[in-house]
């Protein structure tokens, strides 16, 4: 079998190992707590049993090749494991052990060994804190984790073992399929996973958080699948700063390279980037349902006017449109709604109606009328000890089923992030409707989703995004740096657009002047200014 095959059989396994002590029994019982139906083993040559869970004396005696296991040794057993799970015929191996490239020369040695002793089985990492598959119940995982199984949702690969852990406990309802810390990416980076979890329908969208890329032809391929298949990719890009970069060197051997052939890579293939990890949350929950809205025009419902000025500041500031309600709308709406009402988009609809379920339907069948892309309704939940959650309830499920009357995307975000409560993320999750956070986040992560049709459609008519990358191959010996004329020779090729010029001595530029024509520049060509 091939890398690819194997990483296949890893990312939906029918069988896993678990190779150490035991942190890694507690890893095996959360799987089996978690819903894993498939077989399932422990490897520890020291002892019979762990927390009551037989052992396996060694890899050689395991019944078959596991599709998917998790190594948490230290790094020179892990190369004797890797050696003899590859020879076992296992799918993939994910590996825990730090004190590999990211130490310096001897750990880079070390990791080429473990390469070599992977041989065609999937190996992940090293110095990495694994994988969690919620697709199919499976937490190749050394500690606890906050996620729950799910029909379909987003992929996360992430550089930072904590990020992803922290990611799982977050209170944001974010449906993840699949989270990945990549480590080291010895054999598997970004972009291999990226390439075969977009065969997998059930992602929705990418989440990619990034240090560095080492296989930059790779991961353009990658995300033009991505954008061929309309699945949004979203990246969080650190190591902007000059430290930034010096600790993504030490901390996973990535070379961060420069920010801004990174924006020019993300917005040549379409990826969407976002600035931190509230945006890079809000704007995957955005896309975690799969109904993406066909443009940037909105309808917008509040029951304040504070509210209803929130939408219509943010709606402005990330791009998105506002179409006017017509005068039939306007007339239904003065039926139902009190004569102090403003009948506009967005609208305030007003407390005067809250908890009545005919008027609230009637708002609603009216105002989502309106030809706009999506819909969204801004809703803050009271406390819990006011009893008033029920009316919130009722809105929730008013909307949810009017927007399927319709045929129209649409999400909900709150005012304050924290008042919009996890049963309520849940029921729209249910419904295919984004939950987000923060009326400010959740404009600006929908404003990045709202656009996104738009402009894969604009790279696919382009052609541009399907281009490999120019990436030269590293200069062995001592380089030669070019000077500004030979320098602009050698890129002209590759279509990079530059001035008319002319190379010439002193005396001839006279000349050469009246034939360029005025106005120009005389500029002294030398390698050493």
């Amino acid at each position: 079998m091939s890398i690819r095959d194997n990483l296949k059989r890893l990312l939906a396994p029918r069988h896993l190992a678990f190779v150490g002590g035991r942190s890694m029994a507690r890893a095996f019982k959360r799987c089996a707590d978690g819903g894993f139906l498939g077989q399932m083993w422990l490897v520890n040559p020291q002892h019979a049993e762990l927390d009551g869970i037989p052992c396996v004396a060694s890899v050689a005696q395991l019944p078959c090749g596991p599709d998917a296991v998790f190594i948490a040794t230290n790094r020179e057993l892990t190369l004797t494991c890797v050696a003899e799970l590859a020879a076992k015929g296992a799918g993939g191996a994910i590996c825990y052990a730090s004190g590999f490239a990211e130490t310096g020369e001897a750990g880079q040695a070390l990791q080429e060994q473990l390469l070599q002793a992977a041989g065609e089985m999937a190996l992940l990492g090293p110095n990495c804190y694994g994988l969690l598959d919620y697709l199919h119940n499976v937490a190749l995982w050394p500690v606890a984790h906050g996620g729950k199984a799910v029909e379909k949702g987003v992929a996360v690969l992430t550089q930072s073992g904590n990020f992803a852990y922290n990611l799982s406990m977050s209170d944001r309802s974010l449906p993840l399929a699949y989270m990945a810390s990549v480590g080291n990416q010895a054999q598997l980076g970004v972009a291999e996973l990226m390439d075969v979890l977009l065969d997998e329908p059930r992602v929705t969208a990418i989440g990619l958080h990034l240090e560095g890329l080492k296989n930059v032809q790779g991961f353009a391929r990658a995300a033009y699948k991505a954008l061929e298949k309309g699945i949004p990719v979203i990246a969080l890009k650190t190591g902007v700063s000059q430290i930034g970069a010096e600790l993504a060197l030490s901390h996973t051997s990535s070379l961060a390279g420069s920010d801004a052939l990174y924006d020019s890579l993300f917005e040549r293939l379409g990826v969407i980037r976002v600035s931190g990890p509230v945006s890079f949350v809000e704007t995957l929950k955005a896309a975690a349902c799969g109904h993406l809205p066909a443009g940037p025009s909105l309808t917008g419902l509040a029951c304040s006017g504070g509210d209803a000025g929130l939408i219509a500041d943010y709606a402005e500031r990330n791009g998105l449109t506002l179409p006017a309600l017509d005068e039939g709308q306007r007339g239904e709406l003065a039926q139902v709604l009190p004569s102090y009402a403003n009948l506009v988009n967005p609208l305030d609809f007003t407390t005067a109606i809250w908890g009545d379920r005919t008027a609230l339907e009637k708002m609603l069948e009216t105002a989502l009328r309106t030809p706009s892309d999506a819909a969204l309704l801004v809703l803050d939940y009271p406390a819990q000890f006011t009893g008033e959650r029920k009316e919130c309830d009722l809105l929730l499920e008013l909307y949810c089923e009017c927007l399927e009357r319709h045929g129209k995307t649409g999400f909900v975000a709150s005012a304050f992030p924290e008042l919009l409560p996890a049963h309520a993320r849940e029921r729209l999750h249910a419904h295919g409707v984004p939950a987000l956070q923060g009326v400010e986040d959740g404009l600006a992560a929908w404003g990045r989703i709202a656009h996104y049709r738009q402009r894969r459609e604009a790279l696919l008519n382009g052609g541009e995004a399907a281009l490999s990358p120019v990436c030269p191959d590293a200069v062995l010996g001592s380089g030669r740096l070019l000077d500004e004329w030979q320098s602009k020779q050698a890129l002209r090729p590759f279509g990079l657009p530059l001035p008319e010029g002319r190379l010439c001595r002193p005396e001839q530029a006279l000349t050469e002047a009246r034939s360029l024509g005025y106005p120009l520049v005389l500029k002294v060509v030398s390698a050493d200014l």
